[in-house]
């Protein structure tokens, strides 16, 4: 088995590889294809996996390809939690943990939740006991909202953090992540690719390796990915010249208001695909852009048109998005685009 570096995941005491595995992508394929990238990972070194009960069969692949090496591993899950139904957190842990196959959780975290539940919250008080049981090893919180991880940090209730963190993050992201370090709250970098928007994978990689204390959960879901992550993880590329031009390049592509794809603002009641369709100028000026040229993505644009207006995305944006006018702007540039090229579109 390869030996990769690891880093202490803040009061945690755990030591997790720099380079660890992001679970969410691994619902959108098979069993098969899961299990073989999992055991790949799990086989070249990486011992953290973060998942969510959420993400659909991730848990249960997750399960499947690795409760014989439990003990060699540490998982990361999350729960929603909704104020008024305590009972959530109950429900959803009895269900990871028969997914996966274990007895123990190692790291249990709120799933971005609007609000930051204190130590008289009911669902923090069950954890607490969970804890106490050894279920539940460590208690964590994800967000995208900066006052929430804020209050996190400061309540001294939560040993972790998992908040986004890219070659993008603005000056109050970074407080927050030189904010975990000083609180020795352990820092789970998610969206360190920022959906997909970025292009350079070694830019990103350089970039975090500048915070020993981060560790990044990227999201794989083929081999190809994972190989790229464990060869840079190998062979970490210096942060120089050329990859601070890069990064300045891609900060000024991607100033001002663009979607991250987090999927909060769903489901929509007309079915608009929000989180790609508020992003669409991005992503097919930035990869390959025949895939959105399709009857289905054509009829899934058009659908912006009947949006009623009910403002529930904009109101779920943790990034304060006015994500109604962004996607009237978005089916403006793809409806130029489309007619500009729509010879070339399949399907």
């Amino acid at each position: 088995m390869t030996e990769r570096k690891k880093v202490r995941l803040g009061r945690t005491g755990l030591m997790v590889t720099k380079t660890s595995f992001g679970a969410l992508p691994i619902q959108r394929i098979s069993f098969e294809a899961a299990g073989e990238l999992l055991r790949t990972a799990y086989e070249e070194g990486v011992n953290f996996f973060d998942t969510a009960n959420a993400y659909t069969d991730s848990e249960e692949k997750i399960g499947a390809a690795l409760s014989d090496v439990r003990g060699e591993i540490i998982i990361a899950t999350k729960s929603a939690y909704k104020k008024g139904d305590p009972d959530m957190v109950k429900r959803n842990l009895e269900l990871s943990l028969k997914r996966m196959k274990t007895d123990y959780i190692d790291i249990l975290q709120f799933h971005n939740p609007d609000f930051c539940p204190r130590e008289d919250d009911p669902a923090y008080q069950y954890l607490l006991e969970m804890k106490k049981q050894g279920v539940v090893r460590h208690i964590g919180i994800t967000n995208h909202r900066l006052f929430v991880a804020h209050e996190a940090i400061d309540s001294g209730l939560y040993e972790t953090l998992q908040f986004p963190f890219s070659v993008l993050a603005t000056e109050k992201d970074t407080e927050v992540v030189e904010k975990c370090q000083r609180a020795d709250v352990g820092f789970i970098c998610m969206k360190a690719m920022s959906g997909g928007l970025i292009r350079e994978p070694r830019a990103t990689f350089a970039f975090l390796q500048k915070y020993p204390h981060v560790v990044p959960i990227y999201g794989v879901q083929r081999m190809e990915e994972l190989r790229q992550w464990l060869e840079l993880d190998a062979n970490p590329p210096a942060w120089d010249a050329e990859l601070e031009a890069m990064v300045q390049k891609e900060r000024e592509e991607l100033s001002g208001d663009f979607c991250r794809s987090c999927g909060y603002c769903l489901p929509c009641p007309q079915n608009i695909p929000i989180p790609n369709a508020a992003r669409i100028q991005f992503l097919m000026t930035r990869s390959p852009y025949r895939p959105y040229l399709t009857k289905e993505w054509r009829e899934g644009m058009d659908r912006i048109d009947q949006c009623i207006h009910c403002n529930h995305c904009k109101s779920h944006c943790p990034f304060g998005l006015d994500t109604p006018s962004l996607l009237v702007s978005q089916k403006a540039w793809y409806d130029k685009f489309y007619e500009e090229h729509k010879g070339e579109a399949r399907g």
